[in-house]
């Protein structure tokens, strides 16, 4: 069971406190519960009625058979069959009804959570247990919810039967009455083992679902260096722990109710044998014994039901316990004001700023920075030295520990989060396209835009050449995740959508670091477009877009130890310089290899 702890955003509530809370979703329902409650009652009355009305008519057996008294109560016997199966249909109804709307509710809820959690939430955890709690758990709350409703039914039947039981005969009730507290005893024991091991299940499932998704999303990778093998094996192992935990699962549940029948008929067997000697010495009649009889065995599937209940009502409540975890989850990152956000300008203030992924991963300490309206900057450095980082914080993405973040000389965390972001655009390295057409991907910046303005941005991308490439045009689909473009003409697609979003501050991650040279000279181009008059923080991986910042910062460990310009930095000789040699030179065209930097001097 190694693997199946609790997540670090998950909490325990109380069953009491799960209960009340399960009930708010239901009072926008009340009158369609309230409804289906009376349904359920009728049903209870009429099951009761059935079994009263076959003992009476067994009782008039020995009388003559006429349209009298016997047709009287055959017609009662059908009238009572018909009663019961229309309120059982209707409470059926509108109980799936009712719980239906819950789980919309409360599935809403949980995707709501997960729209509103940040970038550090889905660093940390797999995706496949994010989506586990929004489908698999809430599907099983509304299993338990049902099966909550449905008592009610038992509930009742169960009281309409002991008051038959002590009217027909009172010394036969106490004996069923003393087997009742033991059959509730043993499903209580159930109770202590049933919410461990159905977190455990529910867990093991997730880590399938997680296994399954990242198997998926780098099936290419796998594919490459052949280790289909490899993640089969692993998917095993997961495979293996689910099914262990489910069999745990199933033989408690499973269990059960052999356990509580197995006690139950001990009960109807003592009924049995000390009722049919009352019978025989005549100080009860047939009737009434085949109705205690009956009702014996109407008596004990609601006890027995009502007694497993609480075992089985476990799997409802550690299934919304993993749903409310997800939805109270504490955001990291927290804005202490709702202003609307102006049009920005764009002058961006790092002031003493620190931050840290984690406790053992610190990125940027007491750093401090400027970036003025409309200037370009570039980012350069080795890997973790906080280049990506900027532009995420600038974003909001993440939460920075100390210090302020000014734009336009507002404290970031002052915005309301989604008017600053309008005004913030960013194009990622490796950019993200939605199922669809092109363009549906380019208006996913603004929603509103008509196809003329879409199609008016388009082409000024890349000179709009890159849609001639398309099989058709912006109507043409681009496959999950974009998959059935380039990576050259998905960039071109998160370009326009950008321009069409019009930002003040765009947060660029190199956007030619992975495409080809043709494709880099058509994004060059639009990037001339895109930056103008713009703010611009830029993750630099190529020469042709370092060369051409307004400023190069160039960062070590968290800490800028160069700026400047491209050829004043080459003449300093120094972090940059080495950077240039080592990782930038053979990109430019006049690249001799062998040969040491010569640095030129500008003219």
């Amino acid at each position: 069971m190694d693997g199946l702890e609790a997540e670090d955003y998950d909490r325990a509530y109380t069953d009491r406190t799960l209960v009340k809370r399960i009930s708010r979703y239901f009072r926008p329902k009340l009158k369609l519960v309230v409804a289906a409650a009376i349904a359920i009652a009728l049903a209870s009355i009429t099951e009761a009625t059935f079994n009263v009305l076959l003992s009476r008519g067994i009782d008039r057996l020995d009388e003559e058979l006429r349209f009298g008294t016997i047709g009287w109560i055959i017609l009662a016997i059908l009238t009572s069959g018909v009663v019961f199966f229309i309120s059982n249909y209707l409470s059926k109804v509108w109980i799936a009804k009712s719980v239906g709307d819950v789980v919309l509710a409360l599935r809403l809820d949980a995707f709501r959570a997960v729209l509103a959690r940040d970038m550090s939430f889905y660093d940390e955890l797999p995706t496949g247990k994010i989506v586990s709690r929004v489908t698999s758990d809430t599907e099983d709350f509304a299993s338990v919810v049902t099966l909550t409703l449905s008592l009610l039914y038992q509930v009742l039947l169960f009281l309409i039967i002991v008051g038959v039981l002590f009217v027909v005969d009172w010394r036969l009730a106490l004996i069923v009455m003393l087997i009742a507290p033991v059959v509730i005893v043993v499903a209580l024991l159930f109770r202590r083992f049933a919410r461990v091991a159905t977190q455990r299940s529910q867990r093991s499932g997730a880590r399938v679902n997680a296994s399954v998704q990242e198997t998926i999303s780098g099936i290419s990778v796998a594919k490459a260096f052949r280790q289909e093998q490899a993640i089969y094996d692993e998917f095993r192992g997961v495979n293996q722990q689910s099914y262990q935990a489910s069999v745990r699962s199933g033989f408690l549940y499973s269990g059960i109710f052999p356990v509580l029948v197995t006690v139950a008929n001990i009960g109807t067997a003592l009924v049995v044998y000390f009722g049919g000697r009352q019978v025989l010495g005549g100080s009860v009649s047939a009737g009434n014994w085949f109705l205690f009889v009956q009702s014996i065995n109407l008596f004990w599937f609601p006890l027995t039901s009502i007694a497993s209940f609480w075992s089985q009502f476990q799997l409802g409540l550690a299934a919304a316990e993993r749903v409310f975890a997800l939805v109270d989850a504490e955001p990291r990152v927290v804005q202490t004001g709702d202003d609307e956000a102006p049009r920005l300008r764009g002058r961006i203030e790092f002031q003493n700023v620190d931050f840290a992924y984690s406790s053992r991963q610190r990125v940027l300490r007491d750093f401090s920075l400027t970036i003025e309206a409309g200037e370009t900057v570039a980012f350069v450095g080795h890997t973790g030295a906080g280049k990506s980082t900027l532009g995420k914080l600038v974003a909001r993405f993440y939460e920075f520990q100390d210090g302020a973040i000014l734009v336009d000389g507002h404290d970031i965390r002052s915005f309301d989060l989604p008017s600053f972001r309008r005004q913030l655009g960013t194009v990622p390295q490796t950019p993200f396209l939605f199922s669809g057409t092109v363009r549906d991907n380019v208006r996913y910046a603004k929603p509103g835009a008509s196809d003329a303005e879409v199609e008016t941005i388009a082409r000024r991308v890349g000179g709009g050449d890159w849609l001639e490439a398309l099989p058709n045009g912006l109507e043409s689909d681009v496959g999950e995740a974009g998959r059935g473009l380039s990576m050259g003409q998905r960039q071109l697609v998160a370009l326009a959508r950008v321009m069409l979003q019009d930002p003040a501050i765009v947060v660029m991650d190199e956007a030619t670091a992975s495409v080809d040279p043709l494709t880099e000279a058509q994004i060059q181009e639009t990037l001339d477009v895109v930056l103008a008059g713009r703010t611009a923080i830029v993750i630099a991986h190529r020469l042709s877009t370092i060369r051409y910042a307004d400023r190069i910062i160039v960062l070590r460990e968290g800490k800028i130890v160069e700026e400047g310009s491209h050829d004043s930095l080459m003449l300093a000789g120094g972090h940059y310089a080495d950077l240039y040699n080592t990782y930038f030179r053979h990109q430019s065209p006049d690249y001799r290899p062998g040969e040491g930097f010569i640095p030129v001097r500008p003219a």
